[in-house]
């Protein structure tokens, strides 16, 4: 066969150029299905997105073991969508949760020092692949028993109302401490503007019959959104196949969507053992004995989202977002109104605080204001109306005058000093030409978010009769004394630990009182010294153990007491604005802590919230006189 020419070569060359640009260009669009199924595969290998719906701080008392900054950090670096603090009849834990929350979702600005933990928590959700923050959700569960587990959370700030509402109702009708619930029917009718979740209790069968006749009944009194969200609480159990079938039959005959929820107790399993030995402390008996009260595993804690894919389902993982997108309450949505008894009819606040002022300083300065005290007076007027505290200084006023109207021994003390407002208000008796005020102590305006803080000490003997004339005036919707959180310290802690786990009684005795709130660890080398001492055994592993879950608990809240005279009090009814609950004494508390009081404190009158109270604005205290306990003490249980 003859070679071919240089023209055929040419030709050759040319055509198969030609054949291989038809060749890809005809292909070009299988390359791109090939991204889109590799694309496809990749989104496969991610983990789903999920909101946990139903999560416990160790603000239910005994019940979780995990603070509400712990488990904030936790979902946020586990890549969550949102997270819902739901204590049981409580929002006790919200407010640190949203504090923690607000740090963990700022920016980072030059000259920042987070601590190597939160640097890992923004990490750890980078590498996950998530940009957007966590979603927090504010809400409460409610526990009947043999039927489930109701979860409300707050969507909007009329919801937020009716949920405090509701937690206040149920806490009045109970002794301190306690709560009791109203039928089901009842509970949803009042939280009827929330996100309504139901966890059926697997042992209550007629719980299914229950739900629909309360949902039947509520729709015929008002409006009411039926559609209650199912949750499946999977937790590792022999049963659970069977329960999640059961489940979505339930929501197949109900037409109420199913969502996934981990019912959780503890931020990590390591705290396991910790919850375990709380729910000791809570039936009064030792771990060994607690039986079928302790959980059977660790499942209840915030489990990583690719577990999470292997125990639901997708639609179940998917439903928890739809849930949280329904929920768009803010905590700083709450607006505080206060009261205007103490303002002169036809006046303004603060043309009222500016008239008081006046009489009082001719009151102080019979022969006429000195210049220099009057520029005080005006510099502190200017500034108290800059930051609008004019109700503050009006409410104290009236107090002090109604005080000392009925022969009541009083005085303000503290940075208060620093005030020549309130020393011509009677409120304080530092003389202003004998000292050299400085305000900047006691009010500023860069620190508009620290209120003024003034402490009048009345005498101790007749201290009640000014808590019972607030009361009176303002009335017990719209006043309550501030809660206190008493917390474990060593002491309380090695006990409750060293009881929990069958320490001999003998050698928890002697060693926690070897200990002081002020010591700065335990003294682990006396222990085997004071176990030889009385006579008592202790192998070196629980020894160990003991040591350990004293350090977990000790700072865990225990439970909720009184401040000796801190009130709140406002325009709008207090209980649309955070719970109230019962004190030991006639009144209602708030169920929200003063944070600057977390301690051990004598039970009296009402109290607020923990730690809600600092989203209210300053409030007058009712203090002991110096030969009684004063309102600031801290002294811890």
């Amino acid at each position: 066969m003859p070679e071919p020419s240089h023209k055929e070569l040419a030709e050759r060359a040319d055509w198969a150029r030609r054949h291989r640009a038809r060749f890809l260009k005809k292909n070009q669009p299988l390359v791109g299905i090939q991204t889109a199924q590799q694309a496809t595969e990749k989104e496969a290998t991610e983990p789903p997105p999920y909101a946990e719906l139903h999560c416990l701080t160790h603000f239910s008392f005994q019940r979780g073991a995990s603070s509400p900054e712990e488990l904030v950090r936790r979902a946020w670096a586990l890549g969550y969508t949102a997270l819902a603090i739901t204590d049981e009849c409580s929002v006790a834990g919200v407010v640190r949760a949203w504090s923690a929350h607000k740090v963990c979702a700022r920016a980072p600005e030059p000259g920042d020092a987070f601590d190597d933990e939160l640097s890992a928590v923004r990490a750890a959700r980078r590498a996950a692949g998530v940009s957007a923050p966590l979603q927090l959700l504010f809400g409460s569960e409610f526990r009947f028993d043999g039927q489930g587990t109701l979860v409300a959370i707050a969507r909007d700030l009329h919801s937020w109302g009716d949920l405090c509402s509701f937690i206040t109702a149920c806490r009045r009708a109970a002794p301190k401490g306690h709560h009791a619930l109203p039928p089901l029917a009842q509970a949803l009718a009042a939280l009827r503007r929330c996100a309504l979740l139901w966890a059926p209790a697997k042992e209550g069968s007629k719980a299914i019959d229950s739900i629909a006749d309360c949902a039947l009944q509520t729709s015929v009194s008002g409006p009411f959104d039926s559609k209650i969200t199912l949750l499946a609480e999977l937790h590792g159990g022999a049963d659970d196949a069977l329960w999640l079938a059961q489940l979505r039959a339930l929501s197949a005959a109900t037409g109420w969507p199913l969502a996934a929820a981990g019912d959780v107790h503890m931020h990590v399993r390591a705290r396991k053992r910790l919850h375990d030995v709380m729910t000791a402390i809570r039936v009064g008996q030792p771990v060994h004995a607690c039986g079928f009260a302790l959980q059977a595993n660790a499942e209840r804690h915030l489990r990583p989202r690719e577990r999470l894919a292997a125990v639901y389902p997708p639609d179940l993982l998917a439903a928890t977002l739809a849930v949280a997108a329904r929920c768009a309450f803010e905590l700083d949505e709450i607006q505080y109104n206060y009261p205007e008894e103490a303002v002169i009819e036809g006046l303004t606040p603060t043309e009222t605080l500016a008239q008081l002022t006046r009489e009082g300083a001719a009151w102080r300065f019979p022969k006429g204001v000195p210049p220099r005290i009057q520029g005080f007076i005006d510099k502190e007027l200017a500034l108290i109306e800059e930051c609008r505290y004019e109700m503050f200084f009006l409410t104290v006023h009236d107090i002090v005058r109604w005080a000392r109207g009925q022969g009541i021994l009083c005085q303000g003390r503290g940075s208060a000093a620093n005030s020549v407002v309130c020393y011509c208000l009677g409120i304080t008796a530092a003389d202003p030409e004998k000292s050299n005020p400085l305000l900047e102590r006691f009010i500023s305006k860069a620190r508009q978010n620290e209120p003024p803080d003034i402490d009048v000490d009345f005498e101790h003997e007749r201290r009640e009769q000014v808590i019972q004339y607030i009361y009176r005036k303002y009335g017990r919707s719209r006043a309550a004394l501030s809660a206190t959180v008493i917390c474990y310290r060593r002491r309380s802690a090695l006990r409750d630990v060293g009881r929990a786990l069958g320490v001999d009684e003998r050698l928890i005795d002697a060693f926690a009182k070897d200990h002081h709130w002020f010591d700065d660890g335990l003294a682990a080398h006396r222990l085997g010294d004071l176990a030889a001492t009385v006579g008592a055994a202790i192998t070196p592993a629980l020894a160990s153990l003991w040591l350990q879950l004293t350090e977990q608990l000790r700072g865990a809240p225990r439970h909720l007491s009184q401040h000796v005279g801190g009130f709140v009090l406002t325009e709008t009814p207090l209980h649309r604005l955070v719970p109230l609950e019962n004190a030991a004494m006639e009144g209602d508390p708030v169920q929200w802590a003063d944070p600057d009081a977390e301690g051990e404190a004598p039970a009296s009158a009402h109290a607020i919230c923990p730690e809600l109270e600092r989203w209210l604005p300053p409030r007058p205290r009712c203090g002991k006189s110096s030969s009684g306990t004063r309102t600031t003490s801290t002294r811890w249980a």
